[in-house]
């Protein structure tokens, strides 16, 4: 009996024993950073003791730790049963989000807020709902932008931060690693290069960075090419080495004679300690962009920009401000010009992990936009690179369906071609020969202006009248046409509306034609030519609203035709005695000349004459119809100027 119940206590001990080691050795890894190490550690513990809190913690914060926060949830969820603090359940609601569980992030985030009283805290956990809130009103800030896996260029470990400089293509490849990177598992990292033109590349030629020396045993992360060609600064770490630099920091290396120069520890990280990293070179190559976590700054790592001093070094780094820095981090900075700036973050209101976004800088004022569902991922989407501003480039990202962990991407604008409208419209030229009857007039000028009054168009009509113009569509125009011998006459014209609806447009060029007409009247020494519904009310020669739009039309002849001068003319019918109706028609007249003067037509081209009644159309007239037709107002071209 004693011998049976010693044996499994002597195994028990040996069990706890053996837990014991095996927690010290994954906190010595997770202390060094081995987050990779550390979880096998930690996970064999949980194979037999799946409650064990200090395994779960430390599994959780590894995968936090090397990026993988999304991975965490269930050792999260599993600490919760433990303990509500606002710690877990905010680390669980940040591992939600980068998963797109949204709903569920929310609300985590509110359970979070519930046990802290810190504000600080509390406002922390606020801003993580907001940013999933703000989450419907991001719009695609390229809407035609189509991104595409480098499958060929890409392999099963790690490949990111493309950049393209005098036709070659560099970029960061875990390919050819000499050991493994024990916080993540994946192989270091080294700087390679290949041809490329735009985002065409040369997958067949890709080689380690030439006259460079890759080290071993540590990472050589993302690249910065200054705009000749000649600096590199990149960024360096993780060695494997005690007795190397502890964090990652940025290194140059210039190029001399035939080779570059080994890499130079920048006096622009400052402190050893610090992590600074994704260098960008500003378009003149003095500034340099760089992401840092030294303090002072708004939280995680931060955006920074240092300008080139005389000795080349660059230095007085300055943080980019809360306008585009977060209390999470920024990253990967790329500038493109005076107004635009890009970068990665998962502290702006993002899909989940790290979004591109753009900096638009618009009258002094900066607003940061997320670049859109058909750019972003729940994943990491960083490290864009523009080969043709902004129609392609590259991006890096570890989205789901990739060929390994972070993978090159080629993104280009698809706009689709725009669907053409021709409008061609037929003038004809026709001239009036009676009351109701008109004939083709050929041979006349006709010109077309746009809203702008530029001609756009100009020719003679045929044999037939006719002639063609193409027009644009939803314009107006003004047409012109001319003849010796005839009146200039000019009209509106405008296309809106007279095409279909670019929703509706099916082929990818559509032609529409339409057709109007311009008639011609002769232009006749002393002719008189009636102006109809020339009213005035009785024993009165003011212009009523009436009158004045008919002899609008008068004086829009009298603007087509320059040259001429004419004689206006007043009647009335043969009722009230000759020196009432003389008075009466010449006021008549001398208003009529007064209103087309106002209008801006030069006085010395107008005359004013009176006839009374000596010039009645219907002697004897015995209807008011007939009275009406004597009551009238004429015009008759008296001049025209050669």
């Amino acid at each position: 009996m004693k011998n049976r119940f010693l044996l499994p206590v002597f195994l028990v001990f040996l069990f706890l024993a053996a837990c014991k080691s095996l927690q010290q050795k994954g906190a010595e890894q997770f202390k060094t950073g081995e987050y990779q190490l550390a979880i096998g550690t930690f996970s064999r513990i949980l194979e037999n003791n799946p409650e064990n809190t200090e395994a779960n913690f430390y599994i959780a914060e590894s995968y936090r730790l090397s990026n993988r926060i999304e991975d965490a949830l269930p050792y999260y969820n599993k600490l919760l049963e433990e303990e509500g603090s606002f710690e877990n359940y905010f680390k669980k609601a940040k591992s939600l989000h980068d998963r797109g569980e949204y709903e569920e992030a929310v609300e985590t985030y509110t359970k979070a807020k519930e046990q802290t009283n810190s504000d600080s805290l509390m406002n922390l956990a606020e801003m993580g709902i907001k940013n999933i809130n703000k989450l419907e009103e991001i719009e695609n800030y390229w809407p035609y932008h189509e991104i595409q896996n480098y499958q060929l260029l890409n392999t099963g470990g790690i490949d990111y931060a493309p950049v393209v400089s005098e036709n070659f293509l560099y970029f960061t490849s875990s390919r050819g690693a000499g050991g493994v990177y024990p916080a993540t598992g994946q192989g270091y990292t080294k700087l390679y290069r290949t041809r490329a033109d735009g985002i065409k590349v040369d997958v067949q030629g890709i080689q380690p960075l030439p006259e460079f020396r890759n080290e071993e045993g540590l990472n050589q992360g993302a690249i910065a090419i200054s705009p000749d060609g000649n600096t590199i600064i990149y960024a360096r770490g993780n060695s494997t080495s005690k007795n190397d630099l502890p964090e990652v920091n940025l290194f140059a290396s210039y190029f001399k004679g035939t080779t570059f120069t080994d890499p130079i520890w920048m006096p622009v990280n400052e402190e050893e300690t610090y992590w600074n990293s994704t260098p960008a070179f500003s378009p003149d190559g003095q500034v340099l962009y760089f992401s840092s976590n030294r303090p002072g700054g708004y939280g995680g790592t931060d955006l920074y920009k240092a300008t080139k001093l005389a000795n080349g070094d660059f230095g007085n780094a300055q943080n980019l401000g809360p306008e585009i820095n977060t209390p999470g981090n920024e990253m990967f900075p790329r500038p493109v010009s005076s107004d635009e700036f890009f970068f990665s973050s998962d502290g702006h209101p993002g899909f989940g992990k790290l979004d591109i976004f753009v900096a638009k800088t618009e009258d002094g004022k900066t607003t940061v936009k997320n670049l859109g569902k058909n750019i972003n991922s729940t994943a990491d989407d960083f490290g864009i690179y523009f080969t043709n501003y902004p129609k392609e480039g590259f991006i890096s990202s570890n989205r789901e369906g990739g060929v390994g962990d972070d993978d090159i991407y080629y993104f280009e604008d698809k706009t689709p071609k725009p669907k053409l409208v021709n409008v061609f419209l037929k003038v004809t030229t026709l001239q009036k020969t009676g009351e109701d009857t008109e004939e083709v007039l050929p041979q006349t000028r006709v010109a077309v202006y746009d809203s702008t009054r530029t001609m756009v168009g100009g020719d003679f009509s045929n044999s037939q009248g006719e002639l063609r113009f193409k027009l644009q569509p939803n314009s107006v125009y003004s047409i012109v046409a001319s003849k010796n011998g005839y009146f200039t006459k000019s009209i509106n014209y405008s296309t809106k509306g007279k095409t279909p609806p670019k929703e509706e447009l099916v082929q990818d060029i559509t032609n529409v034609s339409l057709d109007t007409t311009l008639v011609l009247d002769k232009l006749e020494l002393e002719k008189a030519i009636v102006l109809e519904n020339i009213y005035y009310d009785l024993d009165k020669a003011n212009i009523r609203p009436d009158a004045a739009k008919e002899l609008d039309k008068l004086v829009k002849i009298l603007k087509d035709n320059p040259e001429i001068r004419i004689e206006l003319s007043s009647h009335t019918d043969d009722r009230a005695s000759d020196a009432y109706n003389d008075d009466l028609s010449q006021r008549r007249a001398e208003s009529a000349v007064n209103y087309i003067v106002s209008q801006g037509i030069d006085k010395d081209r107008l005359v004013a004459k009176g006839y009374g009644k000596r010039q009645l159309l219907i002697e004897n007239a015995q209807t008011e119809e007939e009275h009406q037709t004597n009551r009238r107002t004429e015009f008759k071209v008296i001049e025209i100027e050669e």
